[in-house]
Order: structure tokens, then C-alpha cells, then sequence
């Protein structure tokens, strides 16, 4: 820190507030500790007395907080994002589209390891609208060390830990099973939930099959749909481990690739999904008819933004995977299957 003329402070950072009082009308901060001072801020502060400054002296390795903040936004920040104005060393990621979020939780962890900077964001996998905060980075202290943002570009590269992914939204063919609803029985209830639930994503569906417990009549149902240009196909009923239950053994027969025949999410349990060539095949479970939230809720989205997903990415869910059942559900914005 040291003392210079205020005339001769342009370019210089404040080391204190400094307050400006107007008697019986105004008595605040009128520049803030860590204010670069420009030239029209001269007569201003020579007006408040200040014919001084206490300034902080250049350093050729060091940072100002405004600057870094900067920095680690280029670093850190993806496509389909806003920025806000910087305050105070710090900056929001904002959503411009309807869409998932994607973060490099690895990265993310090791960047938030180097001392004196941070980057906060939601949930990975977090389905977001236009205008949602997604993240917030900040540099601790007032000026930081060039080295400590040499270490995150050493650790981020090319990476971007924050990204927005807007929906794709796909062509569905809806394959539902059953006995009981074939013969008219009992009236479907799994098509109208499925359709409002794709079509919220700007999905199309282009129909709907309705087959007996027959894997034949089944297999079929998903090859006539793939035929028609169907971009994803859901399946429903016939999901469990009844002997008469043969969805998942028609999935099979079609020629799709088995990922998963059962998720560790609550509800959720019987979920299937296979995908035959580049289309994704789901199973879905009845839970899906009358609960609000489910397994099909939290794997839609990333089948949405073209995520080819692995056992693997099935299997994690099981940290965070079971549903509170909440009376008034907020999901996304809740604990729920995030990962």
C-alpha cells in the first residue's frame, strides 16, 4: 500500500472505501475498496477532500479481482451461456436456452482446490429455461497471484466446465403392452402421460401400438415405428418379472442392445433402456402412470441432448437415486437422482 497524489491516480486500485456524506440527505460508500480509478473519478474524489489516495502498489504478478474473475469465465464457460456484469470480483453464468446442464464435476473439484478463486454451479444434469443462474465464479481476495490462475488454465486446458445443452427434440413412437388393455379390458393410461411428458421437450409423437403380451407383436411394433422414422421409442407395460411379462424380451429380439434391465431409482426400479444403432429403446415401469416423478423423468433429458449413456451413468443414480415423495413436488429443483 502507499500514499500518492489523487491527481495522479488513474489506473490505480483503492485500498479502502471511500464515503461520501451529503448532511441530512446521503451518507454512504461512494467508491469501494478495490476500485480501479478513472479519470473522470478525479474531481469527484477531489470534491469528497480526498486530495490523497492510498493505493495499492503495482505489482507486475499480481491480479486485480475483476480481472481474474474475467479470466476464469473464458476459462471455464461453455456454450449457450450469459454473463453478468462484474461485481466485486465476481461474475454469473446465466442459461440462454431451454436445455440440460452439463458440468465437469472432475474438473470442477480440482479447479475449486487452487486457493483464492472458486466456481459454484448447480447440479449437473440439471434441466434449465432461458434466464436460469447456473453458476457464479469469484476471486477470493482483492488482487490474486497470476500463478494461481496459470494453475487453473494448467488444469482446465481446453475443457469447459460449464456448458448448456439445448434439447434436440426426437420423434416417438409409444409401444404399449398388455393383455388386459389389447382386449380393451381396462382403458391405457401410460400413452397420455408419456406423450405430455416428450412433449414437453418439443417432441413429436407419431403414434402409439397397442399389442397383446406377444413378443412378436411387440418386436414388430418397435420395428414398424424405426421404419416411420421414429428418433426414440418408449416402451410401457409388460416391464416386470411376471412370466407373461415379454417387453423386455421383444426389446431384445428387435436387435437393440441391451444397457440396463433395472436402475438403482426409486421409483424406477424396472426401467430398461437398450438403444438399436443410434435410437434409444425405453422400458418404462408403471410407476410412471401415477407417480409424479420417476425414473423416466430424470434419463429423458440426457436422451434429449443426444447422451449415449452407459451402465455406468445408470449405476450412479443410485447415490441420490430415491424419491422423498414429497407432498408438493419441485423437481428439478430438489435432491432427486442428481448426478
Amino acid at each position: 500500500m502507499k500514499k500518492i497524489k489523487t491527481v495522479d491516480a488513474i489506473g490505480h486500485i483503492l485500498c479502502h472505501d471511500i464515503t461520501k456524506i451529503i448532511p441530512g440527505e446521503f451518507k454512504g460508500v461512494a467508491f469501494k475498496k478495490g476500485h480501479i480509478v478513472k479519470k473522470e473519478d478525479i474531481e469527484v474524489l477531489l470534491s469528497l477532500g480526498k486530495d490523497h489516495l492510498y493505493v495499492w502498489e503495482k505489482n507486475e504478478d499480481m491480479v486485480h479481482e475483476n480481472d481474474g474473475a474475467i479470466f476464469l469465465k473464458d476459462l471455464t464457460a461453455g456454450e449457450n451461456l450469459d454473463f453478468s456484469d462484474i461485481k466485486e470480483g465476481k461474475i454469473d453464468f446465466i442459461s440462454n436456452k431451454y436445455g440440460l446442464l452439463k458440468i465437469d464435476v472432475d474438473t470442477l473439484l480440482e479447479l475449486n482446490m487452487i486457493d483464492d478463486i472458486m466456481l459454484s454451479t448447480l447440479h449437473n444434469n440439471f434441466i434449465v429455461n432461458k434466464g436460469t443462474k447456473v453458476a457464479g465464479t469469484r476471486v477470493i481476495p482483492l488482487l490474486i497471484d497470476k500463478n494461481k490462475l496459470t494453475e487453473a488454465k494448467n488444469i482446465v486446458g481446453n475443457k469447459k466446465i460449464v456448458n448448456v445443452v439445448e434439447f434436440k427434440p426426437k420423434k416417438v413412437g409409444i409401444v404399449t403392452t398388455g393383455n388386459e388393455v389389447f382386449y380393451k379390458r381396462i382403458v391405457d393410461k401410460f400413452g397420455p402421460v408419456i406423450k405430455e411428458k416428450v412433449e414437453k421437450f418439443g417432441c413429436e409423437v407419431i403414434g402409439q401400438a397397442i399389442c397383446k403380451d406377444d413378443t412378436i407383436m411387440i418386436k414388430n411394433a418397435i420395428e414398424d415405428f424405426i421404419n416411420q422414422g421414429a428418433e426414440l421409442i418408449c416402451c410401457t407395460g409388460g416391464m416386470s418379472v411376471d412370466p407373461d411379462d415379454v417387453t423386455p424380451t421383444a426389446i431384445k429380439e428387435s436387435g437393440a442392445s441391451i444397457i440396463t434391465y433395472g436402475s438403482p431409482i426409486l421409483p424406477g426400479a424396472m426401467f430398461l433402456l437398450a438403444y438399436k444403432g443410434d435410437i434409444p429403446i425405453m422400458g418404462i415401469p408403471g410407476c410412471a402412470m401415477y407417480n409424479k416423478t420417476t425414473v423416466f423423468d430424470v434419463i429423458l433429458p440426457r436422451v434429449l441432448v443426444d447422451e449415449k449413456l452407459t451402465k455406468k451413468d445408470i449405476a450412479m443414480y443410485g447415490h441420490g437415486g430415491l424419491c422423498m415423495n414429497c407432498d408438493i413436488c419441485t423437481y428439478p429443483a430438489c435432491n432427486f437422482a442428481k448426478v
